[in-house]
């Protein structure tokens, strides 16, 4: 065997003696509330970012087989946004939050930008950075954040962030995939949430969570920051398009969530039943309002052992570990969906309930 191979294989020996090793499921139906597995039918689905319920929803397959005749298979063409190569250069800085996802992270390190990084949601050590950046002599600052933090469901303070923004002449860039379509009086993420709408310069997403569950996304930002990219974003000139079904489908939920909130509603209002029957379980969660509701148990081989059970019980969950999360964060990461009715619900509770005092936890 090749030395690398061996090395390798090291590397994984210690991932399982770690008891961080995960083992993929293979879910066999769509992506409803209540789903099949190979390893169980009919479980409850406390693990997907299909917040709305939307991913099956009749009106958004509807549209996607339209467009298939409208516009075809494919547009063969190139079409989607990069940020960060395109907006900065070697004489600016990107502030970026450390809890921010590695989508994000990946995109700073592929840009010449000198990098700053501030305690997740600590404006003091925001301003610190912004001051360090702006005595090197930045010309350019991007603060760059998630609107909601996706391990722990924490919301971004973008009221203090756009004020530091306003201070240091600096660029608010927000992440909201987490929020789109269900944050906010009418689901218009986190901005709206935080009454900052006009005051965000740049706001990432996807269409692969709460619009509909297919993949894609898209930036939307102010006038000149669009152009420049139309004119020199590198991924925008030479990657494919999304596929006219996703475009199509994704209007379609655009429209249905302008029309009504219910669903917007219905997730809040799950998400607060869930934890409410959880805290009387004694579990240790972390706080928040967003449909994410981690729950905590430290370990993970005990958050292994504890999703392996919930799925025996009915219930999929996943375990969520190191490099995942930071050592001894262990957890299972719920997400609440529009699309569970409180016998589901009571279901999960019931399940966690009955794991937790099977494991004596």
């Amino acid at each position: 065997m090749k030395s690398a191979l061996t090395a390798i294989n090291a590397e994984l020996d210690a991932i399982r003696a770690a008891g961080t090793w995960r083992e993929e499921r293979v879910i066999t139906t769509p992506q409803y509330s209540r789903i099949d597995t190979t390893a169980r039918p009919g479980v409850v689905n406390f693990c997907a970012n299909n917040y709305l319920g939307l991913s099956t929803h009749p009106e958004l397959i509807a549209a996607a087989k339209q467009s298939y005749d409208r516009w075809g298979f494919g547009l063969a063409s190139v079409r989607f946004g990069g940020l960060f190569e395109t907006l900065l250069g070697e004489e600016d800085a990107v502030v970026s939050d450390e809890l921010n996802h590695a989508s994000i992270i990946d995109g700073v390190r592929l840009c010449k930008a000198k990098r700053y990084r501030y305690k997740n949601n600590d404006m003091a050590d925001l301003r610190a950075q912004l001051a360090a950046a702006r005595e090197a002599g930045a010309k350019k600052i991007v603060i760059a954040t998630d609107g909601v933090f996706s391990m722990d469901g924490y919301i971004a303070n973008l009221p203090g962030i756009c004020d530091l923004a306003d201070e240091f002449d600096a660029l608010v860039m927000v992440d909201d995939s987490h929020a789109v379509g269900f944050m906010g009086a009418h689901g218009r993420g986190t901005p709206e949430y935080h009454n900052v709408m006009d005051r965000v310069d740049i706001l990432t997403g996807t269409f692969g969570k709460a619009l509909g569950g297919a993949s894609g996304g898209y930036t939307a930002a102010r006038r000149p920051i669009v152009e420049l990219l139309r004119q020199r974003s590198r991924p925008y000139l030479f990657s494919n398009t999304v596929s006219p079904a996703i475009c199509a489908a994704t209007i379609r939920t655009i429209e249905l969530l302008e029309q009504s909130t219910a669903l917007r509603d219905k997730v809040h209002e799950n998400a607060r039943y869930f934890r409410a029957e959880m805290e009387k379980l004694g579990f240790d969660l972390l706080p928040g309002e967003h449909p994410i509701v981690p729950v905590m148990l430290y370990d993970p081989k005990i958050a292994h052992e504890f999703a392996r059970r919930m799925l025996e019980m009915g219930v999929y969950v996943v375990a969520f570990c190191y490099p995942v999360v930071p050592k001894g964060k262990d957890r299972i990461r719920t997400q609440i969906s529009a699309g569970h009715t409180k016998e589901d619900i009571d279901l999960a509770v019931r399940a966690f309930a009955q794991v937790k005092k099977d494991m004596a936890l």
